[in-house]
């Protein structure tokens, strides 16, 4: 997401029980929930099974409850107008049990309005085995021309590349304070911060970062020290965090909020832009966002979000994620408005992703039917789906939000 109102930027564009233990959960988690997955899809596996965390266990109980529906569901997450959703939205969301939502728009409501609102969301989350699935709550506080909540309890945040002046400890703390304003709203993800390196030399010239400011500055280290800080303020407050765009829009011209073809021919594998994102991994990012711009030196066939070698080579076995992979916006930007909704939902988890974005809920209907066809005859995508539900019940758990008694 990448303009200044919420439900144009793209780019993008709760409660940590444990703090920074995330990390060893989440890693855990993806390898035992892989496991189980492909046995579900009636593989073999004939390593030893890995220990099994609270949290991963859960998520095991909460998932065979479910129905195929309700699993589809939670690879969701819907927008949802920030000050007040609208009926139709809702029952989109409710009907096809989608299990996250992002508060989209902009509100000067404050945190006790806003908490009203979050409430009456979570309120129609899915129930299995008489127990409320909780649904993760996000938005994007980034700050500058990117935070969607104001008005009373709620910072007016400045812009990234100004909070790259400051020193890593102010930030970290400035950061936690944030955090907490949008914890007390009843939020559990911020869907930043900013990792993309803008080159000073492009400047506002990068239509999607630059020209907004939502770069933390021009070079590798700054851009690491800095979200690593964002990060890490949010952390300690028990928000999680997304970091974002992987593999990074600073390099690119077009906006893919609204621009089709945006294409980045610099960024490598090896690229030392790429530090931002390794960095955030290495300190457990439990999101990482996926963007829609194509690579032509990494794939130079497929969008990042619907590439395999993006997600499944560099983001998961190369760098070791093991977390949430998020895409970008795949209801409204233009960077996918040639592909179907179908298409976009089942290219982007037949790559190996986790979790649809969509600030567009009316895109729902036609992506869930479209896995749900592919899951009836295809045993390797029912393994991948399988694998992202239990990686996304697995962050609900560690972040409070499924309940096992």
């Amino acid at each position: 997401m990448v303009i200044p109102v919420r439900q144009r930027i793209r780019g993008r564009s709760t409660a940590l029980r444990a703090g920074a233990g995330l990390v060893t959960t989440l890693l855990a988690a993806s390898v035992c929930t892989t496991s189980a997955a492909t046995e579900g899809a009636g593989q073999a596996s004939g390593s030893a099974a890995p220990a099994r965390s609270a949290a991963t266990t859960c998520a095991d109980r909460v998932y065979t409850a479910m129905t195929q529906a309700q699993r589809v569901g939670q690879l969701f997450m819907g927008g949802v107008a920030a000050t007040r959703p609208s009926a139709t939205d809702l029952r989109t969301l409710r009907t096809y049990h989608v299990g996250s939502v992002m508060l989209t728009g902009r509100s000067t409501a404050g945190t006790v309005a806003t908490k009203k609102v979050v409430d009456g969301v979570r309120g129609q989350a899915d129930t299995v085995a008489g127990r409320r699935v909780g649904m993760i709550v996000s938005t994007d506080q980034e700050g500058g021309q990117v935070q969607v909540l104001n008005g009373p309890g709620f910072s007016t945040i400045p812009a990234a590349l100004t909070q790259g002046s400051w020193s890593t400890t102010t930030l970290r703390d400035r950061a936690e304070g944030w955090a907490r304003q949008l914890k007390a709203a009843g939020l559990d993800l911020n869907l930043a911060p900013v990792a993309d390196v803008v080159p000073a030399s492009l400047g506002t010239r990068n239509a999607p970062i630059g020209r907004y400011h939502r770069e933390y500055g021009h070079t590798p280290d700054t851009v690491t020290s800095h979200s690593g800080a964002f990060a890490a303020g949010f952390r300690k407050a028990g928000v999680m965090t997304s970091v974002k765009h992987f593999p990074g829009l600073g390099r690119v011209i077009g906006n893919t909020d609204t621009t089709a073809n945006v294409v980045d021919s610099v960024t490598t594998a090896s690229s030392s832009s790429l530090t931002p994102f390794r960095s955030a991994i290495g300190a457990g990012s439990p999101f990482v966002m996926v963007s829609l711009a194509k690579y032509t030196k990494i794939d130079a066939n497929h969008l990042a979000a619907f590439s395999p070698t993006v997600i499944g080579s560099l983001l998961r076995s190369r760098f070791g994620f093991q977390g949430v992979v998020i895409s970008d916006d795949l209801g409204r930007a233009v960077a996918v408005r040639s592909y179907t909704p179908a298409q976009r939902a089942v290219n982007f988890l037949n790559a190996g992703g986790d979790m649809i974005l969509t600030v567009q809920p009316s895109t729902v209907p036609a992506m869930a039917q479209a896995i749900q066809s592919r899951m009836a005859t295809d045993a390797s995508f029912r393994a991948k789906v399988a694998a992202s539900v239990h990686r996304i019940l697995t962050a609900k758990a560690t972040a409070g939000r499924l309940s096992c008694g």
